[in-house]
């Protein structure tokens, strides 16, 4: 266990954990786009920015991932901070005007919206669907493309591989604006526009998981396939 301090408050954060997690444990609510508990941190969205006390001086930071040292001193409600988060949002809200958990982040940050709902879903490239699909699945079918060194792309993107997707949809679960779309027609689920043949329950009758996703999980499991074709329900 490590000392710090939020806002004046002093607490014990466990070592290896960030501010993000430190506030979490003390109720005191920081914003984001592109976190998950589950997932590796990100910092993408900057909306989590926080103040951090380092070698004497304040400096911004991203909360979630920034570690928590000894006797680190952290502000989340500075004015600094509020206008680090309210002009990430501002930036999101921007690009993104019509799309609703956009302009949900926008006016918790202070920002006028437009009375009316967002009727968008778009991508804001929080890499949320890429770390799912990484770090939970194991399967690599979307790839985080930035710019950088030797990168020829106009603008970051998320690239889709058909070639190893199993349509498990945990990408879909993890979108927080609904960008990635799953949809269901019958024996057919449809994700990132690829097809996939779904699996009856051989129980009850009902389509409950892709084929591709229960042969994914028979080879790297060692269960045979004949086994995994009952739902969670009739088990």
């Amino acid at each position: 266990m490590v000392n710090i301090s939020i806002d004046g408050r002093k607490i014990k954060a466990k070592e290896g954990s960030t501010i993000f997690d430190a506030a979490r444990e003390l109720n005191i609510p920081i914003p984001t786009l592109c976190f998950h508990p589950d997932l590796s941190a990100f910092g993408g969205c900057r909306l989590c920015t926080v103040e951090v006390k380092t070698n004497g001086s304040w400096q911004l930071a991203t909360s979630c991932t920034t570690p928590v040292e000894q006797g680190m001193e952290v502000r989340v409600n500075s004015e600094a901070a509020k206008e680090a988060r309210k002009a990430a949002a501002a930036l999101l809200y921007y690009k993104h005007p019509e799309t609703e958990a956009v302009r949900e982040a926008a006016r918790k940050a202070g920002i006028e919206t437009p009375l009316r709902e967002g009727e968008s879903h778009d991508c804001i490239l929080c890499g949320l669907c890429v770390r799912a699909c990484n770090e939970i699945v194991g399967v690599d079918a979307l790839t985080f493309n930035d710019r950088g060194r030797n990168r020829e792309i106009d603008e970051p993107s998320i690239q889709f591989n058909p070639n190893t997707c199993i349509g498990c949809g945990s990408c879909a679960f993890a979108c927080p604006t609904g960008y990635v779309k799953m949809e269901q027609d019958g024996d057919r689920r449809i994700i990132w526009e690829k097809v996939f043949k779904m699996t009856p329950c051989n129980v009850c009758g009902r389509y409950f998981a892709p084929e591709d996703q229960l042969r994914y999980i028979s080879r790297t499991s060692g269960v045979p396939f004949s086994n995994l074709t009952t739902c969670t329900n009739c088990r």
